[in-house]
Formats: structure tokens, C-alpha cells, sequence
């Protein structure tokens, strides 16, 4: 009988590429391909299996029937050693969501052992024996019993006839679920459905075919499938669009995919871009776009599309959303909880500022080579974190920035792009390879494999300031975007960054954690010629600082706080503790802790990091970032306390390293309402912050712990560009946002005014300045040297500028529109 959610796998005979369909999940994906008509587990290893996306085993009252075709591999010769290859049912993941099954989820396996012993559970020696012939057909069937459903599996050969067959009474609810094929190398008795242990080896390499999944208890989730078009990502600034859609893993050859928008009601052709080979991706620019108006879109790739709108450019609006989130581990995926309250804020744009992938993403760990299998490994992991968020790209735009576990670093020091190397000489080496290879500075991808990376996440930013590579060819995408009249510095602070153990080597630093006791931090380890930034860089945001077409209010985005916001008990000299301190209960406090000095922080280098906000202040812009698994708010301290832009730390998505802050005594000027780890510090580099906020760990009492008990959430920040304020929030992911009554992270939220990063607490004045218009541009020049002191939109008609040193200085007033005026010789008060 015929079924309509009935399932028949159908692929083609002149295929031969790793994207096995839109129905198919693989994992992993660089372990399976389709050559031949068949689907292919040609890299052995544990667990090897690939999930049905599109069809289910319900809970009602019926029954099922589910066969393949299988064999070895041709060019396999040698005696099979242990594993099986069949099926897996009653696919089950943690949160109740079958992409979460379809990658974390266990279930019941079923099949044919190495030495072909058929089974259904666990395999033992005494279970019926059929030889493992090429065409061999497994088929499973389940049939309401008394009680519960009686399984049988049978063997069956290329005619047909039965060979032999085994049964086992099963609850129903054992049934319900997802189904996959699975190849599996080593003890099938010892197989523990836990992909984060699952090692390549063994020599179970076989082929499938003609799956079929039949019955009443089926359902069908057509709306399920993935891909050819995973999801698309686009950006909107000053009238240009960058859209860039992220493909499947395709057969060889030229692929090229088209924009479309809707005009009239009808779908024109706007672009036709060329798919990048390694990083499945195509990438449209559209200048003179009408940013006026919301426009629908689509992506056509052959007979499929991913439609969304790009909303119109909402500079005449009031106010902008922003939703800042950060480190996407895979605990939690696929993240309902949190994009269920996120939603709620119905953000205007988004940031992902890095680490929106980690090396244990899905499990079977990581590959660097060879490099294709290396992009198919990376994809894989990009694409879990698409699969998660891609509702929210179709409309909003959206910004991703990589970060050291993007490119699979636990830290990276860029160095200008340099490639990192293992020194035999290095004594790190005889303690850990792959640390000292880090520690080098550089990056251990190979270069093509870096710039794959930069073009799934940047290749939809506006264009580079200055698009020069850097070393090995590395791209770059520092850039600025303007929108809703706010402009956005988006900066790379990882890149330039020096490596600490080659920029200190007497310090003995190992992944940032100098060993030497002798060295102190603050006096030693701000060397001379340490880069954080890069002169770039510098140059850009100088520009930037200037540069106000378009936009009232600044913003910098980067990966992380420059700081180092962190207390660990003594000697504090290593992060590996991080996971194992007890977590403490709401209220309590960790005496005894010390302030850090962690080289992978941005408060070192302190020289480079001061100059950085030094040009920052220069567009009295506030500064967004994560990474630190730590939510918190400070202000930068420059010259003193207070005299630097506002910044906030947004907490992790999903973390395994729960950093905290619990300094051993109260901060100078500390608000008699707030916590004692706020007020003033001098941190580990001898760096001044004054802490406002921070979301520090503690029991939650929610499951799993490894998520809500690690200060997990995102920020989402609010600007004003009528009143200038600023509305800073960080959220807990527990919360559900959409509850009447929900709060933030106690702490907040925290409202600054655009002029309080670096201008309204400046200790000398000018006179003031008076406007025939609204909202000019005033730039202030110290005389001394020349050097532009700030530029920035004023709100109203008259502005007082506030400066950090006496004396003579010129002030520029420039409107949109007119005349120019300038006043030399303004001294201080």
C-alpha cells in the first residue's frame, strides 16, 4: 500500500559530489558523498551516519517498514575489521527539535555487524549469521504488538529471498522519531552515540541504496529540507547592497545563481554571481539601490530559491535595535530559547562579533587537511550555525566578524597574516604541539582555507577601507556601514594582533599566560613594536572619526572588550580551571580571587589597545564586542579614570569556558546600590576601567547546566538618534523576553548619552558653539599639534566642546548644508 508521506531515496547515476540532498543530514559531511547512484561512507570512522530530515516516525497506532541496499566499497580488499552499517531509529535529540536530533540526537541501531551477524539493539556472538554480499538488503519492519511493537529485521538477498531474520519487542515510544543509515567502525557493542568522541579509523566503508521508509506511523516534513540554498546573508550602507547566498557542497563545475527582486509585482533579474568553489558561496553587489522602500527578494538557483526583503534603510526613524551576540557553541543548538526572546526585540540589524562556529561543533572533531575535506569540515560546522539563525538573516541585516575558534584557534595572534609554525626548539612544543604551533602567531589554516572562512561570514560586509591582503594573501574586511543614521566601524582586533610568547619570550607565555613568575604584566609586558590593531587600522577609524555623511550617532564593533575583565583563584597563571571552579550560588561571592592578566584579552598590548581608543573617543562612538564569556558594561579609562568611550561585553550564545568577576575588594567610587566587583579598577595590565555591569555565573537550577549555569544570553542595545541616548542590555538566555515582567541581567539596563564616550566628562571647556541649524557636525583641532581632538553631530543648535588637556584649540562648525565655519584660538576654561 501506497503512503503519502511514503520516502524513496532517488539518486541520480551521473552525480559525484559531497551534498547528498536536500533531504539528507551527514555527519559527518566530509566523511559521505554520492558517486555512482549511491550514497557513499568512503572515510571510515564511529558513528558515521546520515539523518533523514524529511520524514518522521510518529506516535500513532501503525506500523512502518524501512529497507536499503548495501556493500563494501570496490577498491576495499581487507578483511573487515569491527563495526556494522544499518539503520538507527527513534532518533532523539535533548531539545525536542529535529535539527538538534538530525546532530546530537540517539536512538536504537539496527543492522549488520562486520562479521555479518544481523541484530537489533546491541549485536552479540551467538546472533544469526548471512554472508556480507555486495547488494545485501536490509529491511526493518515494526508491527503493533500486544503491548509494545515488535521489530523484525531481515536480510534479504538480490532476489529477494530471505536469508535470515531477527526480532525484538520494543515500547512504542522507542520507535518515535528520526531515522538514519549508519556505518560505524569499531565495537558495535560499544558504540555511545557521542560524536564528540567518535575517531576516524576502522574499515567499514560501504555504499547505500534505494532507501526506502514506508508505513502509516510516517510522517512527512517537507518544509524541512536543506539546501541547495542553505540561507542568505546581506548588508544595506549608503545605497549599496551585498548580499551573500551560502550553497550546498555541489558536483564539479561552474554554478552561478541569480538575484531576483520583485518590482510590480513581478521578479526581475537585479545581479548573477559565480559560486566560489571552496566556500559554496555567491556574493552580489547592487549600487544605487532604492533604500526608501522595503523590497522583496529571492536567490534562484536552478529550480530552487531563498526569498526574504530587504527592509528599507530606517534612517528616518527614531530609534535603532541592535542585537549583539557572540560565541555560538553547540550546546542548546538549535538555540530556540534564544531566538524565541530575541525575535521578540525585533532588531533593526545584527552582530555576531566571532566565534559563531568552535572546533567541537557537532563532533568528529577537526580537520586542516586534505583542504577540501578541511572546507567540508568547516562548512559543516558554519552551517549549524546558519541553520539556527538564517529566519532572522532573510530580512535583517546582518554582520558576522570571525574570531580565533572560526578558524580553529583557542587564540589567535593574527600577525599580520603570517603562517604559525611548530619550533622543535621551543620548549612548549615537548609540552603541547598544538599550543606552541598557536603560540608562534599566525594562523595554522592554510591560507585559501582562512579566506573560505572570511567569505561565509564577510564576504556580504560593504566593501574594505583598503582591501590590500595581508601576509599569505589573507583577506581583509574592516570596513564602516551606515545605517539608520547610525555609522558602524567594524574592526578586525585579532588580525594584527602580536603574538605575547614571541613578543615576551623571557615571560615564558603559554596561550596567554605568562609562566615566569618575575614578569609583572603592567611594567614588562608592554613592549615595544607589540601591534593590536595595526597602523590600518588606526588610519581607518581616524578617518572614520571624521567621516559623518549620513549618520548622528558611532558605533565600533569589534571581537572583544580592550580589557581584561577577569579574576581566577592564585596563581591565576592558566585558564584551564575555568570549567572546573565550582559554580556559585545566586548571591554569593568567590573570595579570594585576583585579577588576571590574559594575553588573549585586548587590554595587552596596553600601548597599541590605548591608542586605539584614543581614535575611538575622536567619533565619541561606544563600543560593542564579546568573546569574554562574560557579559559586563565598562568605561575605558585613558589618561585617567572615566576619560574613554563606554563599552558593552555581550555574553556568550552558548559557552565551555565560564570566565567571572569577583576582584578581592570593592572598586573606588563604587555606587552604594551596586555590587562590590563594580567601580573603579587598574586591571591586570595596568589598564583603567570602571565597571558598571557584569553577568557573572552562578546555579540557575535549569538543565542542562553546562548552559544556563554559565551566564549564557546576548545584548541588545538601543539607539536614539532624537535624544542621543544609548539603552544598553544584557539578556539572560533563561529569560523569555516575550513574558510581561521580563528583566535583563540585574545590573541593567544602562543609559548613556552619545557624549558621555569621552566628551561630556572631559575636564576643560571651550566656549560655545552656536548653529543656525540643527544637528551640524563640530570638529575640534588641539593647536598644539594639529591633531583632530573629536569630531562629532551635535544634538540641537548649540554645543559646548569639552576637551582633556588646556589649552588653544580650533573649532570647526559643519553643516549639511552652507557654509563652514571655523573659530581659531579657542582657549580652555
Amino acid at each position: 500500500m501506497v503512503h503519502a508521506a511514503d520516502f524513496h531515496s532517488q539518486w541520480k547515476p551521473d552525480l559525484s559530489r559531497p551534498w547528498l540532498g536536500p533531504e539528507y543530514w551527514a555527519n559527518p559531511m566530509q566523511d559521505w558523498r554520492i558517486r555512482n547512484g549511491r550514497l557513499e561512507c568512503f572515510i571510515a570512522g564511529a558513528d558515521r551516519n546520515v539523518f533523514l530530515l524529511t520524514r518522521e516516525v510518529n506516535s500513532s497506532k501503525g506500523d512502518f517498514t524501512m529497507s536499503v541496499k548495501l556493500g563494501r566499497l570496490e577498491e576495499d580488499r581487507n578483511m573487515l575489521e569491527a563495526g556494522f552499517a544499518g539503520f538507527r531509529i527513534g532518533i532523539k535529540g535533548e531539545f525536542k527539535d529535529y535539527r538538534d536530533s538530525a546532530v546530537h540526537g540517539v536512538g536504537r541501531n539496527a543492522g549488520i555487524t562486520s562479521q555479518g551477524r544481523l541484530f537489533i539493539d546491541k549485536p552479540d556472538d551467538s546472533g544469526v549469521q548471512v554472508p556480507l554480499v555486495d547488494g545485501l538488503q536490509l529491511k526493518l519492519t515494526a508491527t503493533p504488538a500486544e503491548k509494545d511493537y515488535t521489530l523484525t529485521l531481515e536480510a534479504l538477498d538480490r532476489a529477494g529471498a530471505r536469508l535470515a531474520q531477527v526480532q525484538k519487542n520494543v515500547p512504542g515510544s522507542a520507535l518515535e522519531g528520526g531515522v538514519a543509515l549508519v556505518c560505524h567502525s569499531g565495537n558495535p557493542q560499544e558504540i555511545s552515540q557521542n560524536r564528540r568522541n567518535a575517531p576516524r579509523g576502522g574499515n567499514m566503508r560501504f555504499w547505500f541504496t534505494d532507501w526506502t521508509l514506508t508505513g502509516t506511523k510516517v510522517s512527512e516534513f517537507a518544509e524541512r529540507a536543506f539546501g541547495p540554498i542553505y540561507f542568505a546573508m546581506h548588508t544595506l550602507s549608503r545605497r549599496v547592497l551585498k548580499l551573500t547566498a551560502q550553497l550546498a557542497p555541489l558536483e564539479a563545475g561552474t554554478h552561478e545563481a541569480e538575484l531576483q527582486i520583485k518590482q510590480r509585482n513581478q521578479w526581475k533579474k537585479a545581479a548573477k554571481a559565480e559560486m566560489d568553489h571552496l566556500a559554496r558561496t555567491v556574493t552580489f553587489r547592487i549600487p544605487d539601490w532604492d533604500d526608501t522602500k522595503d523590497t522583496p527578494y529571492r536567490v534562484v538557483f536552478g529550480q530552487h530559491t531563498w526569498e526574504g526583503t530587504v527592509r528599507k534603510d530606517p534612517g528616518d526613524g527614531r530609534k535603532l535595535t541592535i542585537g549583539a551576540l557572540t560565541c555560538c557553541n553547540d550546546v542548546g543548538f538549535p538555540h530556540n530559547d534564544l531566538t524565541k526572546s530575541l525575535k521578540h526585540f525585533n532588531a533593526d540589524i545584527l552582530f555576531f562579533t566571532g566565534d559563531q562556529i568552535y572546533e567541537g561543533v557537532g563532533g568528529y572533531g577537526i580537520q586542516f587537511e586534505p583542504t577540501e575535506q578541511a572546507a567540508l569540515d568547516n562548512l559543516r560546522k558554519w552551517l549549524m550555525f546558519g541553520w539556527s539563525f538564517r529566519e532572522f538573516f532573510r530580512d535583517i541585516p546582518t554582520i558576522c566578524m570571525p574570531d580565533d575558534h572560526d578558524v580553529y584557534h583557542g587564540n589567535v595572534w593574527g600577525s599580520a597574516g603570517k603562517k604559525a609554525v611548530i619550533d622543535p626548539s621551543d620548549p612548549e612544543t615537548k609540552t603541547s604541539v598544538v599550543q606552541s604551533w598557536q603560540d608562534s602567531g599566525g594562523y595554522k589554516m592554510e591560507a585559501q582555507l582562512v579566506n573560505m572562512v572570511q567569505r561565509h561570514q564577510t564576504s556580504h560586509l560593504p566593501d574594505p577601507f583598503d582591501p590590500t591582503p595581508v601576509g599569505q594573501g589573507i583577506g581583509v574586511y574592516y570596513t564602516s556601514l551606515v545605517y539608520g543614521g547610525v555609522s558602524f566601524a567594524i574592526i578586525e582586533d585579532r588580525k594584527w594582533k602580536s603574538s605575547p610568547r614571541t613578543s615576551v619570550p623571557w615571560a615564558d607565555i603559554r596561550n596567554g599566560w605568562a609562566q615566569n613568575p618575575r614578569y609583572n604584566a603592567p611594567q614588562d609586558g608592554d613592549v615595544p613594536g607589540a601591534e593590536l590593531l595595526g597602523s590600518r587600522q588606526l588610519e581607518f577609524i581616524e578617518k572614520w572619526a571624521q567621516d559623518w555623511n549620513g549618520a548622528y550617532m558611532k558605533v565600533l564593533v569589534s571581537q572583544t572588550l580592550w580589557a581584561n575583565l577577569c579574576t581566577l583563584p592564585p596563581p591565576a597563571n592558566t585558564d584551564s580551571v575555568t570549567s572546573k571552579l565550582p559554580v556559585l550560588k545566586p548571591g554569593e561571592y568567590a573570595e579570594g580571587e585576583v585579577m588576571v592578566a590574559d594575553h588573549d584579552s585586548n587590554g595587552w598590548p596596553q600601548t597599541p589597545r590605548t591608542r586605539g581608543l584614543r581614535a575611538m573617543r575622536k567619533a565619541a562612538a561606544f563600543h560593542i564586542g564579546g568573546d569574554q564569556h562574560l557579559g559586563s558594561t565598562v568605561r575605558y579609562g585613558i589618561d585617567e579614570f572615566n576619560d574613554g568611550p563606554y563599552m558593552i561585553c555581550t555574553p556568550a550564545i552558548s559557552n565551555l569556558f565560564p570566565r567571572r568577576w569577583f576582584p578581592p575588594k570593592k572598586g573606588a567610587n563604587c555606587p552604594a546600590d551596586s555590587p562590590r566587583y563594580c567601580g573603579e579598577y587598574v586591571e591586570g595590565f595596568g589598564n583603567r576601567i570602571t565597571v558598571h555591569a557584569v553577568a557573572n555565573p552562578h546555579q540557575t537550577g535549569l538543565k542542562p547546566a553546562s548552559l544556563y549555569d554559565r551566564a549564557t544570553g546576548y545584548g541588545i542595545i538601543e539607539v536614539d538618534r532624537k535624544s542621543r541616548k544609548i539603552h544598553l542590555a544584557n539578556w539572560a538566555r533563561q529569560v523569555d523576553a516575550t513574558k510581561p515582567g521580563a528583566k535583563p541581567y540585574p545590573g541593567w539596563p544602562i543609559t548613556i548619552h552619545q557624549y558621555d564616550n569621552g566628551i561630556s566628562n572631559a575636564r576643560y571647556a571651550l566656549p560655545e558653539v552656536k548653529s543656525t541649524v540643527d544637528d551640524p557636525v563640530v570638529q575640534v583641532i588641539d593647536e598644539s599639534n594639529n591633531e583632530i581632538a573629536f569630531t562629532v553631530r551635535i544634538q540641537g543648535r548649540s554645543f559646548t566642546p569639552r576637551v582633556h588637556k588646556p589649552g588653544a584649540y580650533t573649532v570647526r562648525l559643519i553643516p549639511d548644508k552652507g557654509k563652514q565655519q571655523e573659530w581659531k584660538g579657542q582657549r580652555t576654561t
